[in-house]
């Protein structure tokens, strides 16, 4: 008599022979020594690499406007590889490709012709635009492939660089990697209130949806060296660079919306002249729209706790209460100095609203938001804003006791 699992084990060897057949791996991949992996992006406007200069004397290449040039910084297995093996001031581990013409698209195809390597997007970092070509073109349009485009990752950031886009891609130090270095600069807003919150692609595309005016990091390049400096103004309605915010006045926006992490305030003693500086460890803001019949104000309220973290008074003892007050109104003053300079740069300057007065409005009266949506920006501008400031120094350091 055949036991009951004599039956079973031919259908369990016949199905698993199936499973096997149906496991293909990945049929549609392709090997990483065969992909030239895109990290950054750089925007400028046209100018005309060697090769396509020649291509054009002798009536060749293909029919184009010169209006963009798009620089990709690329790394492949080959140059991180070498990276590693090799070392020495000249040693790169990305390499920097350009095409020039007036289609995003067709530039990128162009590549082709030129690489045996496929130039893919998927682990894209940054965006770089310069600033004329931010001042020239609606945003929306410059980067329409790229929020189209599903190789490019919504949490891409966007950039503007006040000098050609491109330099920012290029970096003296051995080693290092231009696009993920700009991306890592982001990640200090703990440190200073100068850094806006990132700004990727998918929060830029619902920007420019929205119609209102915003900010976008401003990033300068020198021999191979960046900093970020500033910011972008970029006008609600025609998607333009409009102008530019420096550093302190992008420092006075960070008060006002509250969404600084750190930072530093420097302020001097008024008796003796000598440096104080208060030391943000929180920092919160509250715009409070004010609506009486048609007539619209705001009050900013800005709190904040932090450390004194350096004294330069030589009478001051940080150990009692009274230079310790004398030293957060010295603080305030300053604070209250960033916001007006920045208000007036807003409102009287540019005529828009970076900062979410509008956001606030919509929210608390979104009847009357309806009303005034349109033409925001140029009403914002003749609306009086009241703004108070309280900081409050929690923590001193070791050092105390009059100095001698």
């Amino acid at each position: 008599m055949k036991q009951p699992h004599s039956k079973i084990r031919p259908l369990f060897i016949s199905l698993s022979v199936l499973l096997f057949v149906s496991l293909t791996g990945c049929w549609s991949s392709h090997e990483i020594e065969e992909q030239s992996l895109g990290i950054g992006l750089a925007f400028d406007k046209g100018l005309k690499s060697k090769i396509e200069k020649e291509l054009s004397k002798k009536g060749e290449g293909y029919t184009k406007k010169d209006l963009i040039t798009s620089t990709f910084q690329i790394i492949t297995p080959q140059v991180a590889s070498s990276s590693t093996k090799q070392s020495g001031p000249s040693q790169k581990s990305y390499i920097n490709i350009s095409q020039t013409g007036d289609s995003v698209l067709q530039m990128i195809r162009e590549f082709s012709l030129e690489r045996e390597q496929a130039l893919t997007s998927h682990h894209m970092k940054v965006i770089v635009i310069s600033e004329s070509l931010a001042k020239s073109y609606d945003l929306e349009q410059l980067l329409d492939e790229n929020l189209r485009d599903n190789d490019f990752r919504p949490s891409c950031v966007v950039l503007i660089s006040k000098g050609r886009a491109k330099s920012t891609l290029e970096t003296k130090t051995a080693g290092e990697i231009p696009a993920f270095r700009l991306v890592g600069i982001l990640d200090n807003t703990f440190r200073t209130s100068r850094i806006l919150p990132p700004m990727p692609l998918f929060k830029l595309e619902s920007k420019l949806h929205s119609e209102s005016s915003f900010l976008l990091q401003n990033v300068d390049s020198v021999n191979g060296e960046v900093k970020f400096a500033g910011a972008s103004v970029i006008d609600g309605k025609t998607h333009k660079m409009k102008g530019f915010l420096n550093e302190e006045e992008l420092e006075g926006v960070t008060w006002i919306t509250g969404k600084g992490k750190g930072g530093v305030v420097k302020s001097f003693d008024k008796k003796t002249g000598q440096l104080m500086v208060y030391e943000v460890e929180t920092m919160k803001s509250t715009i409070k729209p004010r609506v009486k019949g048609n007539n619209i104000s705001f009050d900013v309220n800005i709190e904040s706790e932090g450390r004194l973290a350096e004294n330069w008074v030589v009478s001051g003892d940080p150990f009692k209460n009274e230079f310790l007050k004398k030293s957060e109104k010295s603080a305030e003053k300053e604070v209250k100095r960033l916001v007006r300079n920045s208000l007036e740069k807003m409102q009287k300057e540019y005529r828009v609203d970076v900062a979410g007065f509008g956001n606030r409005l919509r929210i608390e009266n979104p009847k009357l938001w309806m009303k005034v949506k349109k033409d925001w920006d140029q009403t914002f501008s003749e609306i009086p804003i009241n703004y108070n400031v309280k900081l409050t120094i929690k923590d001193y350091g070791t050092s105390g006791g009059t100095k001698k």
